[in-house]
This record gives structure tokens, sequence and C-alpha cells, in this order.
């Protein structure tokens, strides 16, 4: 299965380059990968293209990868990062992966139908991010954690968007937001 080759590889390479920290590995499926489980039903309908900024270890990249045939693009400025990403898609037989290595701000992306970050920055920043590569009816769909409201609160004086809430299977205190129609506040 895709998804034990993954965790195999993950185990490998984490000790030597810190891809999610020291975290006992039979944390590692109910942590890292159902936590990029539940994003895949959130993805819209058809074969549009689909990015991970700041992909690191390939979470939830490699995850939404391994189960749509879709574009996955990993967006990831560390080399060392990057190798790992490689040699995971190959290893999981995921030739529809592209691996950009490079600062998110220096990426050339196509349009993307969803956009997804993991740990990556607060949500203003990500917002700015997005817009730039999403489709003009993409998603931007963000796992955060319990400063998910602070984040939407200080978000909405910079940006316009539409708003769902899904509350996180995997943590009890985290949600997941899916954003639509997003677009900067114009202050006259």
């Amino acid at each position: 299965m895709r998804l034990d080759a993954y965790l195999a590889l993950l185990g490998r390479w984490n000790a030597r380059i810190n891809l999610i920290g020291p975290s006992p590995p039979e944390t590692w499926w109910a942590r890292h990968i159902q936590d990029g489980l539940q994003l895949v039903p959130l993805l819209p309908e058809g074969e549009g293209p689909v990015a991970d900024l700041g992909s690191g270890a390939g979470l939830p990249g490699l995850i939404l990868a391994a189960c749509v045939a879709r574009p996955i693009h990993l967006v990831e400025a560390d080399q060392r990062k990057c190798a790992f990403l490689r040699e995971a898609a190959r290893e999981m037989g995921l030739d529809h992966v592209t691996i950009h290595a490079r600062r998110i701000e220096a990426a050339t992306l196509p349009p993307l139908a969803a956009v997804t970050a993991r740990a990556l920055a607060p949500l203003h920043s990500l917002l700015g991010h997005a817009h730039k590569f999403l489709a003009s009816d993409g998603l931007a769909i963000f796992p955060k954690g319990r400063t998910a409201e602070a984040e939407l609160t200080e978000a909405t004086a910079r940006w316009h968007m539409g708003v769902e809430r899904f509350t996180s299977r995997t943590e009890a205190d985290a949600t997941i937001l899916l954003i639509r129609e997003l677009r900067p506040v114009v202050i006259a």
C-alpha cells in the first residue's frame, strides 16, 4: 500500500533530517496519515491541480496524492526535504506529483483548484499565498489548531472570504478551514 511505503520511508529519513519531529512511530498513522486523509473529501470535484505549500514531509500533499489522480504540486524550499519528497513520490508510484524546490514566493504554479498547507504560517500569510495561486473558483483548505478563530478574526481585516469550518477528526481542538471566494480587502 502506498501509505505504508510512505511511513517506512519516513521512518528511515526522519532520524537524519527531522521531517516530523521526535514523535513515536506508532503515533504517525493517526497523527499524520489520518490527518491528511480527512482533507480528501474536501477537495473540489474535477481534475484541477492541487498544491501543498511548505510541504515539508509531504503532509498533507503526499497523502492527498496517494488518494487522487489529479496533479499535485509540492512546494518546499528545504533541499533536503525536497530529496525526501522526490524519493517518496518515486517509491509510492506517484507520477502525478511535481516537486517545486523553491520558496513559495518564487514558485510558478498553474491556476489551482485547491491549495493546502499544514503548520506553515498564520492564516493571514497563508491567504496571501493562496490568493496568488488559486483559480477564480479555487478553494483553500487549511488545518488549524486551537488558534483558528483568532487567526480567522485577524485575517478578516485583510481578506474577504467565505469560510466553512470542519472539526478535525484527529485533534479535538483543531479545525479545518475551507475558504472560497478569497479576495483582498480594498481600502479606499
